[in-house]
């Protein structure tokens, strides 16, 4: 029973972060839909931003301060420098560029373009020289073919309007039916933006991550 046990407990540690990473796309999905349905409502998205990171703010800085008060290191002007870049693009353009596509778009497609958000990360890191890509291996060659396949399909969604699916009147979150919209191209433009903006954000945090505890960096953020 113990040999079960401990089988089970270590299957656990290898598919937390799987399984971590699986809900927050969850509750991301369920916030696409209740964005829109704040904006149909007239609820403009930078006012939605700024209350979002308001409310945040307050409920980290608790931890933030009781956990991590005594190991943060000191603030220099190249950390100060650093944590504007962060702020910049991980909430002031990524996040209101991304809800004013939202209201241009719809919840399903700005979910997709997301998804690209990791293979435009993979770019820039190759880029900048941070990702080495191995074509001769399997792992870069699987790196390559998602990253194009991703891309392809984000083309997709952008350039073809199919029909419009009309959401039941007694939903939960009706969305009303204005799905397709005459600035289609623009908030797609938004949404590309925002990814890139984001992915941006993804690499400073990783360079910003060595020596900082994170839910004291999140909070500077």
């Amino acid at each position: 029973m113990s040999n079960n046990e401990g089988a089970f407990g270590v299957m656990y540690v290898k598919l937390k972060p799987h399984l971590l990473m699986v809900l927050v796309q969850l509750v991301l999905s369920f916030l696409y839909f209740l964005v829109e349905a704040s904006l149909n409502k007239a609820m403009n998205p930078h006012v939605f931003v700024t209350y979002r990171h308001a409310v945040g703010g307050i409920v980290v800085l608790p931890f933030a301060y009781i956990r991590e008060r005594k190991t943060w290191p000191k603030l220099t002007l190249t950390m100060f420098v650093e944590l504007f870049f962060l702020s910049l693009f991980g909430i002031r353009l990524t996040l209101n560029m991304f809800f004013a596509s939202l209201k241009y778009t719809s919840p399903s497609f700005v979910a997709c373009m997301i998804n690209t958000t990791s293979s435009l990360t993979f770019i820039i890191a190759v880029g900048l020289r941070l990702e080495v890509v191995d074509v001769k291996n399997t792992r870069g060659l699987a790196k390559v073919f998602g990253t194009v396949l991703s891309l392809i399909g984000a083309l997709i969604m952008t350039l073809y309007e199919g029909h419009t699916i009309h959401s039941l009147q007694g939903a939960p979150l009706h969305v009303r039916g204005n799905l397709v919209h005459k600035n289609w191209i623009k908030g797609s433009i938004l949404s590309v933006a925002s990814c890139i903006s984001w992915s941006l954000w993804y690499i400073l945090q990783s360079i910003l991550d060595r020596g900082t505890k994170r839910a004291s960096l999140c909070e500077h953020v």
